[in-house]
């Protein structure tokens, strides 16, 4: 069962939609964004970041390499996957 509350915040937004179709498998910002202005065209680079690092705060992602300070990698959790799956309906 997917967890309404965290699914509602997520569609509330287009970009942290966008993020959540784009993060298919470990990505950095950089290819996070590239994939998601496939979904939103005007999403920036920095909203990007801000997402992912609102998708950490969250339970819905995490930083596998947080101890980088550049080309850290985000892959979503299974909460994350839950809600991805939902949006792919």
């Amino acid at each position: 069962m997917v967890n309404l509350e965290l699914y509602s915040w997520v569609v509330r937004g287009t970009q942290r939609t966008a993020v959540m179709k784009a993060l298919i498998h470990p990505m950095t910002p950089t290819q996070a964004y590239k994939k998601a202005r496939e979904y939103h065209e005007k999403i920036t680079l920095n909203s990007t970041s801000s997402v992912l690092r609102a998708f950490v705060r969250m339970g819905l992602a995490v930083c596998v390499n947080s101890d980088k300070k550049t080309g850290r990698f985000y892959e979503l959790t299974e909460t994350g996957k839950e809600i991805q799956e939902e949006l792919s309906k």
